[in-house]
């Protein structure tokens, strides 16, 4: 299956939005406004440029809640999220003078009847179009989406949340419209996990929404449940990998480098400060961004060698500093570099901070993730493993991090051991980084681990796989992505919730590793969607998974979301923070 931006869950968005909201404003050969909350105005810049709006007869792009100056010969388009806050300022906006000449109403997702009714009554003879698009999840990447809520972490973790139910409803509704979106209506298994009911409740909460959404979505022709399979998983379930230092180039550099909102800040050559945004139209970011730093380091190196080389420059050490002298010599030669420079100065950084501290952390937290050496000899001592970790200056987060893959390693310690660890690490007073994983299910105390299962048991064997000698671990959703599309997934480990088609259960399915017995059994396997959804964050090595299992399989489009994607220091500090005091209640208008 192709990805990229040209092909994934951006351009079915924009497609979906083209198809709904610009079409109906094509009838009016007027130019229009466009106005939008924080979150629609996050989905459209996700899937779409300013020049896309413009061809489209979209003049300008306002924000719902900011002060603006009436434009009583324009129409506006209002595309917003079905909340109390938006609704109340589109009222504004009319009440009691109208600012625009009409108003065509667009809703990410279902509108309660309430704010329906208060919009009727106050602005009925305004409004020329109101429809409701499904539209309420963040297309990430080509198989990556989000639900734009950090805040659910805290919502469905902390002992102290007000609000849990209603954070797994609108996140289960946000899912809904992601199947919507897809045209898909799949089978719904969930993890058992004897710690924690997260999973099920979820499950049984998107089952029942989907159910409704089809029974009364008339338009759509899809009654069926279609050859799709939705997967639902709790984060406890896999504790190790966002914890891990990655080598992969797009997890090493969210882990090791300050990025914010997926811009890369940087120091030029002559010292001023540049920003680049790390995203699908970048290409060159799409093709390294799940290789190894190693390759990645060497490609760049290759790709700007060959462009010397074409430019007829001197084939010496490649630098940033003689790559700024081609640029400044060749303008027409500056666009083509620029991306390169960028990501030579990125992998740079990496690899700074791997050969200050990471190389040696890699090899201690690769034993205890798996449980053995690179010669592939049992650890029996984790201990021992631990010890010059805590005894090496590193600094306190990434001791921390090491002390949390030994506790999972062993499935929980004693007391006294877990107290001794703190005073190794002193954080006497910040210890929550680690006892609080427990409110995800994840054993810490060992009393607490007796009926926890074992994450080794059920690991592929992986042990002829080429890999380098740092980067052994292999994220647990990826066996199970690799397990589903195989038919391979435990009914007591992965109950259904709904079961789909027959080529997802068992019945006469496809082997991804084995040609098909027959042209009609390779047809009914094409074109099928395995689903992905990790109830509190996703981390990057898992989102690579997604791309890898597709890559294999080419008959099953893997695509996985989440709550959020999450970094190992934000986890750490969402983990931290669980047991602070009640927190807001999260809506959806906060979201930005």
């Amino acid at each position: 299956m192709a990805t990229g931006a040209d092909h994934g869950l951006k351009r079915i968005v924009w497609k979906r939005i083209k198809d709904t909201i610009i079409t109906d404003c094509r009838k009016s050969e007027v130019w229009k406004i466009l106005i939008l909350d924080p979150f629609t105005t996050k989905l459209l810049s996700s899937c779409c440029k300013m020049s896309d709006l413009m061809s489209e007869k979209i003049t300008i792009v306002e924000d719902l809640y900011k002060k603006r100056e009436p434009v009583p010969e324009m129409k506006a388009i209002y595309f917003m999220s079905p909340t109390a806050a938006c609704v109340d300022a589109f009222i504004a906006d009319f009440k009691p003078k109208p600012k625009y000449k009409a108003a065509y109403v667009y809703f990410t997702d279902y509108c309660p009847d309430d704010l329906f009714n208060n919009m009727k009554l106050s602005c009925a003879t305004y409004i020329r179009v109101c429809k409701e698009i499904n539209l309420s999840f963040m297309p990430q990447e080509a198989q990556v989406f989000t639900c734009n809520n950090p805040g659910a972490f805290q919502s469905i973790y902390s002992p102290h949340s007000r609000d849990k139910r209603k954070t797994l409803e609108a996140l289960a509704d946000q899912l809904v419209t992601l199947c919507a979106t897809l045209d898909e209506y799949p089978g719904i298994r969930y993890k058992r996990d004897s710690n924690t009911e997260n999973a099920k409740a979820f499950a049984e909460l998107v089952d029942k929404k989907l159910a409704k959404h089809y029974e009364l979505e008339e338009d759509s022709k899809i009654k069926e449940k279609t050859n799709a399979q939705l997967l639902i998983v709790d984060r406890g379930f896999d504790p190790v990998s966002p914890i891990l230092h990655e080598l992969t180039y797009q997890a090493m550099a969210y882990d090791l480098i300050d990025i914010q909102s997926d811009t890369y800040t940087y120091k030029a050559k002559d010292k001023s400060e540049k920003q680049a945004l790390l995203n699908e139209d970048d290409l060159l970011w799409v093709k390294l961004r799940h290789k190894h730093i190693a390759d990645v380091s060497e490609q760049i190196r290759k790709l700007v060698k060959e462009m010397s080389a074409n430019k007829k420059q001197p084939d010496g050490k490649i630098t940033i500093s003689s790559l700024a002298q081609m640029m400044k010599k060749m303008p027409s030669f500056r666009k083509q570099v620029t991306e390169k420079t960028i990501h030579l100065q990125l992998a740079e950084d990496c690899m700074q901070h791997f050969s200050n501290n990471v190389e040696r952390l890699c090899k201690a937290e690769q034993d205890l993730a798996l449980g053995s050496d690179v010669e592939g000899m049992k650890v029996k001592d984790s201990m021992r493993t631990l010890l010059p970790v805590l005894l090496h200056p590193y600094s306190t987060h990434d001791k921390i991090r090491a002390v949390l893959l030994y506790i999972f390693s062993v499935n929980g310690t004693t007391e006294e051991n877990l107290s001794k660890l703190i005073q190794h690490v002193k954080i006497e007073e910040e210890e929550e980084f680690i006892l609080n994983w427990k409110e995800l299910g994840v054993p810490i105390i060992t009393s607490s681990a007796s009926s926890f299962f074992s994450r080794k048991s059920s690991r592929r064997d992986r042990s002829q796989d080429e890999t380098y000698n740092l980067s052994r671990w292999t994220p647990v959703i990826k066996d199970v992505m690799e397990d589903a599309v195989e038919n391979k997934l435990d009914t007591k480990e992965w109950p259904h919730q709904s079961e789909g088609p027959a080529a997802w259960n068992g019945s006469g399915a496809v082997s991804a590793r084995q040609k098909p017995k027959d042209r009609a059994q390779d047809e009914r396997r094409t074109g099928s969607r395995l689903i992905i959804f990790v109830l509190g964050g996703i981390s990057h090595s898992e989102m690579r998974c997604a791309y890898e299992v597709t890559q294999a399989v080419k008959s099953c489009e893997v695509i996985i979301g989440s709550s959020h994607i999450l970094t190992p220091m934000s986890l750490l500090i969402d983990i931290k923070t669980l047991s602070k005091a009640p927190m807001e209640t999260f809506t959806m208008e906060e979201k930005a």
